[in-house]
């Protein structure tokens, strides 16, 4: 446990922490004080079923360790299964307190071969599963809100590079992320008078979607940090779901390793304004202007 509680007394939903980065931020929010229901439905890593129980696992893990934990098993792109992993909690442990969206699984393609099935799988959990959880905890926390009892309520979304950049073979689960950072923003405005903070990261660690990018031994030799041990994320999701961010909402943070960024997005450009329609045939050299003075891009992943 945690010499510093940072979290003590919150009840915590964390989404597909059966494995990897999910799994580490249940661990790291029970060792700072929090009840966690553990969410995963055990499937592959393109999200075919299995009869593997990684949320047990993981429950007993933190109950060995002197926390506390319960498992669920719900789909978090299925509308009721969404309300039935917010009324566990409540039901549980009393209430809700975070939100920590970070359930999903990827079927990488080139767009030309990518086929519909694979496109609505991947955007149904990942974009839809943000919705779904979102949508009825931000229920739950306006019924308190109105109720006169404080709320003092955190969602941490789970965005990506390949969201915020692009990257290469991964059109579907990039159009999700991306999604994800748009919805966080809009999330955020929302539900500000209910006293719900929403935030987003964007990290980079080795887990079953990124092991064949990420190989193990990315050890800085001379420390022994293992700098895509998915444990790194965790301590800002934890810090994000504490008390002490109440200030903080609307962010979009990228994490890997000991590195924190905070990612500014797409941003109004400074206009080329002729005051009246513009013919297309004149707008070669301004397009060319617009781009010439224009801050360049990021690289898309993989490009």
């Amino acid at each position: 446990m945690s010499d510093r509680l940072i979290c003590a007394g919150r009840i915590v939903i964390v989404t597909g922490a059966g494995r990897g980065i999910g799994r580490a931020h249940a661990l790291a929010f029970a060792a700072a004080g929090a009840r966690v229901v553990v969410n995963d439905v055990g499937t592959a890593l393109d999200g075919a079923p299995t009869s593997e129980t990684p949320a047990q696992q993981v429950v007993d893990e933190i109950v060995a360790a002197g926390g506390e934990a319960v498992a669920n098993y719900d789909d978090v792109a299925d509308w009721n299964g969404a309300r039935t992993l917010i009324r566990q909690a409540v039901d549980t442990f009393g209430g809700l307190d975070v939100l920590v969206n970070n359930a999903g699984f990827v079927r990488d393609r080139m767009l030309v071969n990518l086929g519909e099935d694979e496109w609505d799988a991947v955007v149904r959990v990942h974009l839809k599963g943000h919705f779904a959880t979102m949508r009825h905890a931000a229920e739950y926390w306006r019924g308190e809100s109105k109720a006169g009892r404080a709320v003092d309520a955190r969602v941490i979304n789970t965005s990506s590079g390949a969201g915020l950049q692009g990257s290469v073979g991964q059109g579907n689960y990039g159009a999700a992320k991306a999604g994800i950072a748009g919805l966080t923003l809009t999330a955020s405005a929302e539900f500000a008078r209910y006293g719900i903070t929403v935030n987003a990261i964007a990290p980079a660690a080795r887990t079953r979607m990124t092991e064949t990018v990420f190989a193990a031994t990315m050890v800085a030799p001379d420390s022994g940090f293992d700098a895509m041990d998915p444990a790194n994320i965790s301590p800002l999701v934890v810090w994000l779901g504490s008390a002490e961010s109440a200030g903080v909402t609307g962010a979009m943070f990228e994490v890997e390793g000991g590195k924190i960024a905070l990612a500014q997005g797409w941003r109004h450009g400074l206009p080329v304004d002729r005051g009246a329609r513009w013919d297309a045939a004149e707008l070669g050299p301004v397009v060319k202007e617009l781009l010439d003075n224009a801050t360049p891009p990021e690289p898309i992943y993989g490009a």
